[in-house]
């Protein structure tokens, strides 16, 4: 097992990015995510579980399938990731919100927090961390049926989106869904640009073997 400081960085990055979205477009606009959120949320409502109890249960069992799939090396850059958003988190909130308005825009807020949601999971994802359980289980599940990671978000998401239904109105729910949608599409694009860059250095390795053998 080898971890890379680079990606103990990228996770600590990633995870602030995605702690300033939440808490200057999520929090301020209703739109909610899909994942361990949406169902722990579920769970308060029909249940009467409280979130502080669900949300842990499911983190702990995704992080624990996310182990046995992905590695030690995966519970090590989550744990930086999962401590990066709730330091950074902590001190976003000593400061005002950058744009209150963003309450009574939540189209808007739906298209900016799916872009800081995309890219600060992505970067997690691409340095072999995950900053919430549902993340460990999109990584997990992508591994395991060899699926691009964007369709299972979408997949994961649009299941527990579909069930709040039960108990939020459409209107939220379209909103959430368009947030999930391009934020799943996101987290795939920036994890495959790291699979692109190697594709590349191993070419040009190759290339430049193939010159030498020459």
């Amino acid at each position: 097992m080898q971890i890379k400081f680079k990606n103990i960085i990228l996770c600590i990055l990633g995870s602030a990015i995605l702690s300033f979205g939440l808490y200057n477009i999520h929090s301020l606009s209703g739109v909610t995510e899909g994942g361990i959120l949406g169902m722990t949320l579920l769970l308060d409502h029909w249940l009467k579980i409280s979130p502080a109890v669900s949300g842990l249960i499911l983190n702990v069992l995704c992080y624990l399938f996310g182990w046995r799939t992905l590695g030690r090396s995966f519970i090590i850059y989550s744990t930086f990731a999962c401590l990066g958003f709730s330091a950074t988190y902590a001190v976003f909130e000593m400061f005002p919100r950058v744009y209150p308005p963003l309450a009574d825009m939540p189209f808007a807020a739906a298209l900016l927090g799916a872009v800081f949601v995309g890219v600060g999971v992505g970067l997690c994802v691409r340095a072999g961390g995950a900053p919430g359980g549902d993340d460990a289980l999109a990584m997990s599940i992508s591994k395991l049926i060899k699926k691009d990671i964007r369709w299972v978000y979408i997949c994961t998401d649009i299941i527990v989106l579909i069930m709040s239904l039960s108990y939020l109105d459409f209107k939220r729910i379209a909103f959430s869904l368009l947030t999930v949608i391009l934020s799943g599409q996101i987290i795939g694009f920036v994890q495959q640009m790291d699979l692109r860059a190697e594709k590349v250095k191993c070419i040009k390795n190759q290339t430049g073997e193939e010159a030498v053998g020459e």
